[in-house]
């Protein structure tokens, strides 16, 4: 009987085939399928954050599937196949936790955190054939930006460059917000998007700084946008009212309303 996973590899290569595949998997590639594996990816995470642990398992199973498709693509060209990336995997996880599969000692979750980050660095600098290396380098480009500003602002934390707590932080959302102002009131819109900008990634520092993940949190804030304004329709269906025929003010009460209303119900 064949393993389940074998079944899924030979499922992919069927859909593939070019005679007797799916028209539409036949003429996919690396590019065209990326934009599917991050709605995969953020479809595992809305699953997780709804605690929907049997949507969990059928969006893991997608995810899965988009890994096995770029794996059949790179088999059909001689590039690598699924094996392979699961082989680089195990090969890595190995290296990557010598105190738990090697003799090294740690003392604590820092400990791990660093040793792990100082491997990382060598896999990087083996990758750019001992070239010099950035702190900055390696951070993907395709990142979500808040995200990918995490991930900048954490590597110049690691050699230092970074405020010792997140006063310093709330300092400067107000300096950069200030900042913002000036620009509204110049009329340069290209230096307000510079300074919005910048007002964005020194919030994103301190979510950073109080351990909180910045795209996890615009997720909730647009959920709970979403939940209040949907509130805000119904009550104004009910009472038989037009949003677009409400003034800003009417509408602010309404917005009001919705609150009291989901926070009784909840």
């Amino acid at each position: 009987m064949k393993h389940k996973i074998e079944e899924l590899l030979d499922i992919m290569a069927r859909l593939r085939d070019p005679d007797s595949g799916c028209p539409w998997d036949q003429k996919q590639t690396y590019e065209t399928i990326v934009p599917f594996t991050l709605e995969e990816a953020y479809e595992v995470a809305e699953a997780i954050e709804n605690n929907d642990i049997d949507s969990l398992r059928d969006e893991l199973g997608d995810l899965l599937f988009q890994v096995v498709f770029y794996s059949q693509i790179a088999k059909e060209e001689k590039r690598f196949e699924f094996n392979d990336v699961v082989d680089g995997i195990v090969e890595k996880m190995i290296r990557r936790h010598p105190h738990v599969f090697a003799d090294v000692d740690v003392e604590d979750e820092h400990a791990v955190k660093m040793n792990w980050e100082k491997i990382k660095a060598e896999e990087r600098q083996q990758k750019n054939n001992d070239r010099p290396l950035s702190i900055l380098d390696g951070v993907n480009q395709a990142l979500p930006g808040l995200s990918r500003a995490k991930k900048l602002q954490k590597r110049a934390s690691d050699v230092g460059f970074d405020w010792p707590d997140h006063s310093g932080v709330l300092h400067k959302i107000e300096e950069e917000l200030e900042e913002v102002q000036e620009a509204v009131a110049s009329g340069d819109i290209v230096h307000v998007e510079e300074e919005i900008g910048d007002l964005f990634f020194v919030i994103v520092n301190l979510a950073r700084h109080l351990k909180i993940d910045p795209e996890t949190a615009i997720r909730k804030a647009n959920r709970k946008f979403e939940s209040r304004f949907h509130c805000m329709e119904a009550i104004a269906d009910e009472r038989t009212q037009y949003m677009r025929d409400m003034s800003l003010d009417d509408l602010d009460q309404l917005w009001n309303q919705a609150k009291d209303k989901l926070k009784m119900s909840s």
